[in-house]
């Protein structure tokens, strides 16, 4: 009987897996081996080690200078409440280019890495503004089929442009959900070949007609921009930021089996250096007298479109509705990069928050509320 049994565990075992294999979800046993095996229910910002990855090189490091009153101020109780109830891992405070406030959770330091998820979004259009000025792109308004010709033999497709991809205005064929592991998010993410799964036309709507933030868009984003500066990006992002802005720390860039870096996620950094991203923005993409993005081009990212309803511009979330107004690099398990330019100052908060909410108009509740804490807290 007991044979039986085991016989017949196999016999289904193997089933599945040809059924696997047969449907191309072979994706699953990846997620099933780096995420469910471990207790989790999807991705964590811990999971960048357990996939390939490239190096984001440093240069000479310029640590951030510690305002006078570094760490001198307690968190008030309802946002140290808030960030240990999120499973927060650090929440940094930059106040006019100097580092106000940095605190860690959960035994997370200045030296962790954690993922960026979606925040490689805002990342990536950073990136497609490097190589605009540098020509390699001519502008963001340029054509897709530029890069890949199959996109032009499609109804549709011949009209998408990066733009589009960073705006979320593509009318790509896609299904934004992380949790479900037979859809499109986990197949690229726990997948051997991003080209496979993307590059080839399949559209819903005509490109420019309507916002619906999609992961596949940014990754179509991605090859276009890998393919028009012929490096791999993270070797791109480290001569073109992370040398320039002297990262504490490197970073690592996740790619799949193929070498691809994973655009619409996926840069492993310390919290240090993902306030640097923020502060380049808030000073229009000068560093230390060095123009690394034009400051027209920050202006486009962070201006609202129509189609969006006024909540994203080129990877980036805005909340023009607040007193203070802001903008966000946000990604899955809130992570977050905030910029409110007005008091001139930049707020990162990295870890593990599985069920964060969402204001009426689908931006971070979470952002929001430390953003109307924050400065009540350390803007004066």
């Amino acid at each position: 009987m007991f044979k039986k049994i085991v016989k017949g565990f196999f016999i289904f075992l193997a089933l599945l897996i040809a059924l696997a294999y047969a449907f191309n979800y072979q994706h699953l046993f990846n997620a099933i081996r780096l995420t469910y095996l471990k207790g989790e229910s999807s991705a964590t910002i811990d999971d960048g080690k357990d996939f390939p990855a490239h190096y984001i090189d440093k240069g000479t490091p310029q640590p951030w200078q510690k305002d006078s009153l570094y760490n001198r101020v307690n968190l008030p109780k309802n946002i140290l409440e808030n960030l240990k109830s999120t499973h927060s891992a650090s929440f940094l405070v930059i106040k006019n280019g100097k580092l106000l406030h940095e605190e860690y959770f959960e035994g997370y330091n200045a030296n962790s890495k954690t993922n960026s998820f979606s925040m490689a979004k805002a990342f990536t259009v950073m990136l497609m503004g490097a190589a605009i000025k540098d020509g390699k792109i001519k502008s963001e308004n340029q054509l897709y089929s530029d890069f890949y010709p199959q996109f032009a033999k499609d109804s549709l497709g011949k009209f998408l442009t990066l733009r589009d991809l960073a705006s979320m205005e593509a009318g790509y064929y896609w299904n934004e959900d992380y949790r479900n592991p037979f859809l499109q998010n986990p197949r690229i993410y726990y997948g051997k070949n991003m080209a496979e799964a993307l590059l080839y036309p399949k559209f819903e709507a005509k490109p420019g007609t309507r916002f619906e933030y999609q992961s596949g868009a940014t990754q179509l984003l991605g090859f276009a921009v890998r393919k028009a500066v012929n490096v791999p990006l993270a070797y791109y992002a480290s001569e073109k930021f992370w040398k320039p802005l002297g990262m504490e720390s490197e970073a690592y860039w996740n790619t799949d089996e193929k070498g691809m870096e994973k655009t619409f996620c996926c840069v492993n950094a310390i919290a240090r250096d993902y306030a640097k991203l923020g502060q380049l923005l808030l000073q229009k993409g000068n560093w230390n007298g060095k123009q690394l993005l034009d400051s027209t081009y920050i202006q486009k990212m962070i201006t609202p479109t129509q189609l969006s309803g006024g909540i994203y511009g080129l990877g980036i979330w805005v909340n023009n509705d607040a007193k203070y107004k802001y903008y966000q690099f946000w990604g899955f398990t809130s992570q977050l990069i905030i910029i409110i330019p007005e008091k001139n100052m930049v707020i990162v908060r990295t870890g593990k928050f599985k069920k964060e909410a969402k204001d009426e108009k689908g931006r971070s509740a979470q952002a929001s509320f430390l953003v109307e804490h924050a400065v009540k807290t350390f803007a004066n």
